[in-house]
């Protein structure tokens, strides 16, 4: 029997992010899109999942994907947004950035969906994370934090 469209659909995305894994961060950076800016650097992109594997482990501390995180944002929360720099249809998420820069809010782009999935636990690629500050990771968090302010900003 064949396959529904969304058994396809989920199919070609897991396939495409089983690709996305063996690219090195250069290859990764062809796929991205021209409105992912800022840009994390190699460095700071690898520290950024090191933080979303530790704020993963404290459940209400990150949020995950477009719906929950846009919700949260204008809610009032608070803390360090990432955006997956390879989302298609780029519409889907382009107004996020400009609510973030209202709401001085800090964030940045890496280049691949599937990594931020990956360093959550989750097979599945996420478009966008935002990890709230907790004691078990602040080290880290603040250094994140200051890196990303410091990075290039696009305006």
């Amino acid at each position: 029997m064949g396959k529904s469209k969304s058994e396809e659909n989920v199919s070609a995305a897991d396939e495409s992010s089983a690709k996305d894994e063996g690219l090195s961060y250069e290859e990764k950076l062809e796929n991205v899109s021209i409105i992912a800016k800022p840009m994390a650097p190699k460095k700071l992109t690898k520290k950024i999942h090191k933080l979303i594997k530790k704020a993963s482990k404290q459940k209400t501390f990150l949020r995950n994907g477009l719906k929950d995180v846009q919700t949260r944002i204008r809610k009032g929360e608070t803390g360090l947004v990432i955006f997956a720099g390879d989302v298609t249809p780029i519409e889907v998420m382009c107004h996020l950035p400009g609510v973030c820069e209202d709401k001085s809010i800090p964030y940045c782009y890496t280049p691949c969906r599937a990594d931020l999935g990956q360093a959550m636990g989750v097979k599945r690629g996420s478009l966008m994370v935002l990890i709230r500050d907790h004691p078990d990771y602040k080290e880290l968090y603040d250094e994140c934090i200051s890196e990303v302010k410091n990075l290039p900003q696009p305006f």
